[in-house]
């Protein structure tokens, strides 16, 4: 491929390098280490090269608050089980909740709007306060150290309070998002046999409430290691004091928070000890447990946060999430670096796609993050939400879950604000953390993620282990980050680790993406590497497909599905195409304009062998397509073993896609 480098969409200006603190960071770094870091890409590369360096670095320079200080940064890299800040001790909440810049007892914290416009606001004092009862609270409950708190609760101000609480104690946490069937959150939650479940009443969606009482109760039962629930009245109140089938041992979250005096206190914990588990998506049998340290998030989050985005005081943070997604998890890391949290429950699209653009403009929310399939929602609907609201304060555009296609970005620039960066960011639950992303002092260019993450050696290897450029190959990190998991849930001989992500290139971290560098260094994500379009020996990642197919105004959503290579596929294998087309769309409208397209911008091979209507494309709770599900039920593995229908937010769309495909 050659270097025709696109169109520069966003490009720093001198008084944003200037007082960026990446800036100040590179200048630290020339000065206490004798390098030249006059680029970014210079810095990377060093922070990439000397790991003890870089992390030592940013530890010092970011004001990580060690109990007792490391004996060193890096005790061993070995991938997996990379030692980090050996004899560090440290606790995520105090980061979170200690008085700094931006974190006074008078400056806002966290401001929760729901979907109904309900809005509740809540101090550094305050949120500090709640902390210390939610915390007493738990101590009531027996919970310490090393007990599992876990939550089925939305983005909330109480959700937080919880989470901080059990942080505070050492206790581990987990949450999903009240939307999750019951055998969902059971495949989730009884595996790490929790002592506290925290609970809402319900929750409201696109203009419904929804009652999960009952979902409660049936969790309860099968939740046996469980001490206590602790409800919370989020729709209704009196909503538990009211129950029926829930038994007297739920406590209200007024009794659970009802120590007024109590005073708010940390236990340092060691850097590795587990501060939250996270779940892979589940599409085959039960989801990981992926657990992640106190020290590795606090260090990750404070780099990717100041560093990488140049959050902190005085800016305002969104990222459209539940509490089942990462993304949760590196929103409310915004009060590490003293910045305010603005939470979001509810759907994006109600009333309208408008509502999540009107709480950025009457919050004054600076950095802005969705997803990428909100960004095509609205370009399809036509919106300009920069005519519509004050959005000045914008400075940046946030964009993950799948690959944000060139149009994306165009909208982005010419909907929201021609002067926004927009941080198209890709990375995994498995680290909670973004690999590629932006920095205040690299360009956008169009289409693309503008650099790797500083700390994270990524490269795209071909099939024989070997890093390239300017092509694609496998998304892997040929180095340790203070992020990846200390390990996997009852993994204990650490096989299953080594299984999900050493087994293709020991000592080495696969991610099982796509990834092209360009000679510039930034980046391109081409979709899932276990779900490759193969087509006559051309590979190519599903995001390229999607781009040209969903680029159609007549075409909703689409799945791509190559069973070239399966066993018993029919004609030897096809290239199949499911569309969901916009309503009073004829197939016959768009088919020869889609077979144009996709043989003059990918190639005559990817012209799908047949498409097929369906009503909805199949989706994991966390909303990504279900192509590798779909592609080993046409290969013959039975449904029930390629897929927990639990793990789907739509199951029904999985059997209709397999039966068209079959037809």
């Amino acid at each position: 491929m050659s270097d025709d480098a696109p169109e520069i969409l966003w490009r720093p200006d001198e008084t944003t390098v200037r007082d960026a603190r990446i800036t100040a960071f590179a200048e630290r770094v020339a000065s206490e280490h004798g390098v030249t870091v006059d680029t970014y890409d210079q810095l990377w590369e060093w922070s990439t090269s000397d790991l003890p360096a870089f992390w030592g670095t940013v530890v010092e320079f970011l004001g990580v608050r060690f109990h007792d200080a490391p004996r060193e940064v890096l005790g061993a890299e070995t991938m997996p089980g990379a030692e980090w800040f050996p004899g560090a001790t440290i606790n995520y909440a105090e980061h979170a909740l200690w008085p700094a810049e931006g974190g006074a007892d008078g400056d806002t914290a966290i401001v929760a709007v729901r979907e109904d416009g309900r809005r509740v606001a809540r101090t550094y004092g305050e949120l500090r306060a709640d902390v210390a009862r939610a915390r007493a609270g738990l101590v009531a409950l027996g919970v310490g150290r090393g007990d599992r708190v876990v939550a089925l609760s939305p983005n909330c101000v109480e959700t937080l309070v919880a989470f901080l609480a059990a942080a505070s104690l050492g206790a581990t946490w987990s949450s999903c998002s009240p939307d999750f069937g019951p055998r969902a959150v059971v495949d989730r939650f009884a595996q790490i046999e929790p002592s506290v479940l925290v609970v809402v009443d319900g929750y409201l969606y696109n203009g419904k409430s929804y009652d999960i009482r009952a979902t409660v109760a049936e969790l309860r039962g099968q939740l046996p290691t469980l001490r206590a629930t602790v409800g919370i009245d989020y729709l209704v109140d009196g909503a538990w004091a009211d129950r029926v089938d829930d038994g007297d041992d739920v406590v209200g979250w007024a009794e659970f928070t009802q120590d007024g005096d109590a005073p708010l206190a940390v236990d340092p914990v060691p850097f590795e000890h587990p501060l939250w588990i996270l779940y892979s998506s589940g599409t085959t049998g039960l989801p990981k447990g992926i657990v992640h340290s106190h020290g590795g998030i606090v260090v990750e989050h404070l780099k990717s946060l100041a560093l990488q985005h140049d959050l902190g005081p005085g800016d305002r943070f969104t990222w459209f999430t539940t509490t089942g997604w990462m993304m949760w998890n590196l929103l409310i890391s915004g009060l590490l670096v003293g910045s305010t949290v603005v939470a979001y429950d509810g759907s994006p699209g109600h009333p309208d796609l408008d509502v999540l653009w009107k709480m950025a403009a009457d919050e004054g929310v600076t950095v802005f993050g969705t997803s990428a399939s909100f960004v095509q929602s609205c370009l399809k609907a036509g919106l300009r939400p920069k005519d519509a609201f004050d959005l000045s304060a914008i400075r940046a555009v946030g964009s993950t879950g799948s690959p944000l296609s060139p149009e994306g970005f165009d909208w982005i620039r010419d909907a929201v604000g021609d002067g926004v960066q927009i941080a198209s960011v890709s990375g995994g639950t498995d680290t909670c953390a973004a690999f590629v992303g932006v920095a205040p002092t690299v360009p956008v260019w169009r289409g693309e993620i503008s650099c790797r993450a500083l700390g994270c050696a990524v490269e795209a290897f071909d099939p024989q282990g070997n890093a390239v450029v300017d092509e694609v190959g496998e998304l892997v990190i040929t180095r340790p980050m203070p992020s990846m998991p200390v390990m996997l849930w009852n993994d204990p001989d650490g096989s299953r680790m080594t299984e999900s992500y050493f087994e293709d290139f020991p000592g080495i971290w696969r991610h099982g993406d796509w990834l092209r560098i360009t000679p510039r260094g930034s980046c391109v994500i081409r979709g899932r590497s276990d779900s490759t379009l193969n087509r006559g020996g051309v590979r190519m990642g599903t995001a390229e497909f999607y781009e040209v197919v969903e680029s159609f105004d007549e075409v909703l959503d689409s799945l791509v599905i190559d069973t070239s290579g399966l066993e018993g596929a029919r004609d030897g294998g096809e290239l199949l195409c499911f569309l969901v087309l916009a309503e009073g769309v004829g197939f016959d409208d768009v088919e020869p304009q889609l077979k144009k397209a996709l043989r003059t911008q990918l190639s005559p091979r990817h012209v799908p062998d047949r498409f097929l209507l369906v009503a909805d494309i199949p989706r994991t709770l966390n909303g990504k397509k279900s192509e590798v599900p779909v592609k080993r039920i046409l290969a013959g593995t039975a449904p029930e073993k390629a897929v927990s229908k639990d793990a789907l937010r739509n199951p029904e769309a999985l059997e209709d896609v397999v039966t068209r495909a079959q037809e």
